[in-house]
């Protein structure tokens, strides 16, 4: 195989006794049994609660990969704002949170904000004493003719988005708009925002003096 790349060219120096360290491992099934076993033995110690918190659908960086969907780290506090969940009973209903990840758009805050809000309304919060319920506990009622859902991998799994847009006519509108000049345009007033407050106070202020 020819070498790829400016990288180093191969030259390994094969003095001391290789074969000793050669890194070997033939549990490699055991291990795989072990996992399972293990997580099996956790559903069934914490059930009827699921095995994972509850994940937001987000793009990764990067063009190559942004076009797909997948379980990001946890929900902003915008996104649990806007759903109407404190941040610290989210962390107490399995629900994750990740207070350094900024909502850049707002398809992204509305997809994940009606994805807290359909498991909110899917959510039985049991009473940890069964004869005296707190407030925001499921009813005794609804508890009993509760079932548990099938097995599946993950808390509310993400749908993948269609790929395929069906081809239709650019409109005037779009024609006339730039994309670029409107992101600029967004990132200067978002720069200037304090200069242009102050060089207004200060306008006004003179406007007063000379009055």
């Amino acid at each position: 195989m020819a070498v790829r790349g400016n990288n180093v060219i191969p030259n390994n120096h094969f003095r001391k006794w290789w074969q000793k360290y050669v890194r070997t491992w033939f549990n490699q099934a055991g291990r795989k049994k072990s996992r399972r076993t293990a997580r099996e033995a956790k559903k069934a110690a914490i059930a009827p609660r699921p095995l994972g918190l509850l994940r937001p659908a987000v793009h990764p960086p990067t063009v190559r990969y942004n076009f797909k969907l997948r379980a990001g780290r946890g929900f902003t506090l915008e996104e649990l704002k806007k759903a109407g969940i404190p941040r610290k009973q989210a962390q107490t209903i399995g629900v994750a949170v990740d207070h350094r990840r900024k909502n850049k758009s707002q398809e992204s805050l509305d997809l994940n904000a009606d994805r807290l809000k359909e498991y909110m309304s899917k959510l039985m919060i049991m009473p940890r004493k069964a004869k005296a319920p707190k407030k925001g506990d499921t009813p005794k009622a609804e508890l009993e003719g509760a079932k548990l859902a099938a097995t599946c991998k993950s808390v509310l799994p993400i749908a993948k988005p269609s790929l395929r847009v069906k081809a239709r006519k650019i409109t005037d509108e779009e024609k006339a708009s730039s994309a670029y000049k409107v992101l600029r345009k967004a990132r200067v007033d978002k720069k200037m925002f304090g200069r242009r407050l102050k060089r207004a106070a200060d306008k006004a202020a003179k406007q007063k003096e000379g009055k």
